[in-house]
């Protein structure tokens, strides 16, 4: 609170004050006062009028200035409330009420706006594993009876699967804590998952899916490492290059207090201008505008749920040449311990 701000607001005391003054010289005069007790009353008169405005102001200053930086620290600045002790002058009192019954009805709004997309997040989810059992059928029908699918129908419906999958991580993605559980994995095995999943279209492009030095234990939940790595090697498919010896490698650099998996592919590659890109919401950058297959979801959400889970994920590519994807697994030297 600026003190030179607050005598500008206050300026109409002070014309108040001069011209009580002036009028209180004028009656001195008139009764012919003695002039010693004129600068007598005088002084006194200006030393009462700097209380009455000084005394308000340091009343005040300290709240408004623990209001203004409270606000400017908070990274959620409608919690400055919280923050607050309850000041002793009217002013602040009112100002204090009004910011309670401000935060009042925001957090109702906000309660409210909460149920409704829980609400809808629960219809998704229960929408999605409805829409499953129908595709479900088609891909085993597909499969039983492939005299009857071309290749070109069991793709779409692989893809269809994917994107329903997509769909229902992402509306998970935002209360994943109440759906994945941290234990110890084989991470050998979450890549076979992978692959067969997979196979159909690893075939179909010819490419080599090499999996090598992968016999790992590591703590993550092995239902969210799977969608991940499924959307790399979707990618890696995706973005394929015409060549005759395709490839997507997948193997493990173990460190002392981290293991890191590496998925790399010899596709086209990223940008360099785009790489910095790859992981944010709905971006498909120059491969994407190329290929028109890309949502540009699949590596935000696997970046979202990495981060949830406690693993890092990094990318490194080379336009038409390489793609390596790293994704980095903590060890926890307490949990080998009680193991």
């Amino acid at each position: 609170m600026k003190i030179g701000a607050y005598f500008k607001d206050n300026l109409y005391k002070l014309l108040v004050f001069i011209v009580c003054y002036v009028f209180n010289l004028l009656i001195f005069f008139a009764f012919k006062v003695e002039k010693q007790v004129i600068i007598s009353s005088s002084f006194l008169y200006v030393i009462c009028f700097m209380l009455v405005l000084l005394i308000p102001y340091f009343r005040k200053k300290n709240f408004y200035d623990n209001l203004l930086a409270n606000i400017e620290s908070l990274d959620k600045s409608y919690l400055v409330l919280e923050t607050l002790s309850k000041p002793e002058f009217y002013e602040g009192e009112l100002l204090y009420q009004a910011l309670y019954e401000v935060n009042k009805s925001m957090n109702e709004n906000v309660r409210l706006i909460e149920e409704h997309l829980q609400d809808f997040k629960e219809y998704i989810e229960m929408w999605i594993h409805e829409v499953k059992i129908p595709l479900s059928t088609l891909v085993l029908i597909s499969n039983n009876h492939k005299e009857q699918f071309d290749k070109k129908t069991k793709l779409q419906l692989k893809r269809l699967e994917d994107y329903i999958d997509q769909v229902l991580y992402y509306a998970r993605s935002e209360n994943a804590e109440k759906d994945y559980l941290i234990k110890e994995v084989d991470l050998s095995k979450v890549i076979k998952n992978v692959g067969l999943k997979n196979m159909d279209e690893i075939l179909e492009n010819k490419i080599d899916y090499i999996v090598e030095n992968v016999q790992y234990k590591i703590l993550t939940d092995s239902k969210w490492l799977e969608f991940i790595l499924g959307q790399i090697v979707n990618n890696s498919i995706k973005y394929k290059r015409n060549i005759d010896n395709s490839y997507i490698k997948i193997f493990v650099q173990d460190g002392e207090k981290t293991t890191t998996l590496v998925i790399e592919d010899n596709g086209i590659g990223i940008k360099e201008s785009d790489l910095k890109q790859v992981f944010d919401k709905s971006f498909t950058g120059e491969n994407g505008r190329n290929t028109n297959k890309s949502t540009g979801m699949g590596l935000f959400i696997a970046k979202n749920m990495c981060k949830k889970l406690g693993h890092k994920i990094d990318i490194e590519s080379k336009y038409n040449q390489y793609t390596k994807v790293y994704i980095t697994f903590a060890k926890n030297k307490f949990y080998d311990v009680l193991k």
